[in-house]
Formats: structure tokens, sequence, C-alpha cells
């Protein structure tokens, strides 16, 4: 059986490349020239630059904030892979493993393009829910797995304590 850390590390990998594969597409497709598509009456594709963090939170023109919001998403991303190494409960291996990859994914936009690449627009009349991609969706899944563990969901009957199945 395969360790924590793989599954979890392994969710990571796949989320990145799956992530810059898509902003890779949208790059292409619909900032150059900038377009919309539209996919279905309440889902648009759209080019957008995102200078901050999850829905233009934070958001700064100052050179240094791609580097300083790179290195917070690291530092916590490293605390999130020990995190990772000490658990064996799916909620926490597949949360952990899915916020990594994304954060990772929103780094690598950061320090390729000082912004991070998002395109997809959900929408209801006028009201549109911020631009995100792949990563900010992996990000928002992984956290709500870690809510679930959280409040024991998926923990077949263990308590948790810090991360920890107690087996005893």
């Amino acid at each position: 059986m395969r360790s924590a850390l793989t599954r979890g590390l392994g969710l990571a990998v796949l989320i990145v490349l799956l992530d810059q594969a898509t902003k890779m597409w949208a790059l292409s497709t619909l900032f150059d020239p900038p377009r919309r598509i539209e996919i279905f009456p309440v889902l648009n594709f759209v080019p957008v630059w995102n200078r901050g963090v999850s829905f233009g939170l934070l958001s700064s023109d100052a050179p240094w904030g791609p580097w300083l919001l790179s290195g917070f998403a690291l530092l916590v991303c490293a605390f999130m892979v020990g995190w990772l190494a000490r658990i064996r409960h799916w909620p926490l291996v597949w949360g952990l493993g899915a916020v990594i990859g994304g954060a990772i994914g929103n780094v690598i936009d950061r320090m390729l393009y000082g912004a991070v690449v998002d395109f997809i627009d959900v929408h209801y009349g006028g009201w549109h829910w911020p631009a995100f991609n792949i990563a900010d969706s992996a990000i928002t899944l992984g956290v709500g797995l870690l809510l679930l563990d959280a409040f024991g969901v998926g923990t077949r009957g263990a308590e948790t304590e810090g991360g920890q199945v107690n087996d005893g």
C-alpha cells in the first residue's frame, strides 16, 4: 500500500499538470487576442490576470507582490507536506494534496507572469463569481475536505487530533 505522502503528492502533481495545461490553453486561446467563449448560459471562459490571492484579495501591482505571495504559499506547502507525511486517512491525504497542488500551480504563474492566469467565469444574470482556474478549484475542494475531517466526516469512527488518527 502506498503511503499517504506518495498519494497526496501524486495528487498534487496531477493537479499542477492539469492546471498548467489548461492555463496554457487559456493563454493561447483567450488572452491573445482577448476574447470570451460562452460555454453555457451561466459559464464563460474569459481572460483575467489575478495579481492577488483567492478572488483577487490583496491585489497589488507592486513588483515584490508575486514574490511575497509565492513565498508565503511555498511556506504553507512545506508545512502541509510535513503534515501529509504524518497522516493516514483519506480526507486529510486528498485535501492536503489538492491544496498543495493548487498552491504550486498558482505559484508557477506568479513566477512566470507576475500574476495568476484565471479564466473560468461563473455568472447568473448580472452577478459574476470572481474568475478562477483549476488550481483555485483544487484549493477550494481541498479545504472542503480538510473541514470535513475537522468535523469527523470520513474518519471511520476514529478520533483525530492534530491530523493524527488515534489507533488506541
